[in-house]
């Protein structure tokens, strides 16, 4: 009877073990998956961009609600990682997207794993670029002018220079010149509301500026100015 007694006190005593043991190494789990890199570069005017396996992109686990990571792998060439001998419970898996600042960003999947279980994640995408987290703003100017014949003539205000500034701003913090076409672009931008500004001139040759206000309120978009029309010399 006291054997007995023994034995059921020692699997009580296992079981409250087995109850009472975190997410973390020393089971026989595993969480495994993808993480691929979008690219997000400058001077692309249509703000695309391109994706392909975070090759060598460091990756994290965090053991249920603690407030560290508990370990970290890096991603094979195909964006594979693997975190393996896991006990059950639930984990966040991270990588970082980093904006053209430098700020890092997490990108997290949360997951619960069974006992035994080897679980596939979600892919995790991480942006990275000069252009990621911003957006552009695009316009076209127009100018009048009297051409050599005497008549009103109307065209794309090439080599026009163009001006942007904070509406609650005294001065321009950039400049362009438009193209061939009549556009311009302003790229980069981080949300705010920006004046958009050229100058032409009136009947007697004075500077007269010709604006438009834009509003930029998120990130990864084109924003079109109105068009600007100005009057010039021939």
């Amino acid at each position: 009877m006291k054997k007995l007694t023994t034995l059921i006190a020692i699997c009580i005593t296992m079981l409250a073990v087995a109850s009472c043991q975190k997410e973390g190494e020393g089971g026989t789990g595993t969480i495994q998956g993808k993480v691929f890199k979008v690219n997000h570069p400058d001077d692309d005017y249509n703000l695309s961009c391109d994706t392909m396996p975070a090759a060598k992109e460091d990756v994290f686990i965090v053991y249920g609600d603690d407030i560290v990571y508990g370990d970290d792998t890096e991603a094979g060439s195909d964006g594979t990682y693997r975190f393996k001998y896991l006990q059950p419970g639930e984990y966040t898996i991270f990588a970082y997207s980093e904006l053209a600042t430098g700020e890092k960003i997490a990108e997290t999947k949360t997951v619960t794993l069974k006992r035994g279980e080897t679980l596939d994640v979600d892919d995790i995408y991480i942006h990275r670029g000069k252009a990621y987290g911003t957006s552009m703003i695009r316009g076209k100017i127009r100018a009048t002018y009297f051409d050599k014949n005497g008549e009103i003539v109307t065209a794309d205000a090439y080599e026009q220079r163009v001006y942007i500034k904070r509406l609650d701003e005294s001065y321009h913090f950039d400049d362009t010149r438009v193209g061939e076409s009549g556009y311009y672009y302003f790229q980069k931008l981080l949300p705010s509301t920006y004046v958009i500004y050229t100058f032409g001139q009136n009947a007697d040759e004075v500077p007269v500026m010709a604006s438009d206000t834009v509003t930029v309120d998120e990130a990864g978009k084109i924003y079109d100015a109105e068009t600007l029309l100005i009057r010039l010399k021939a």
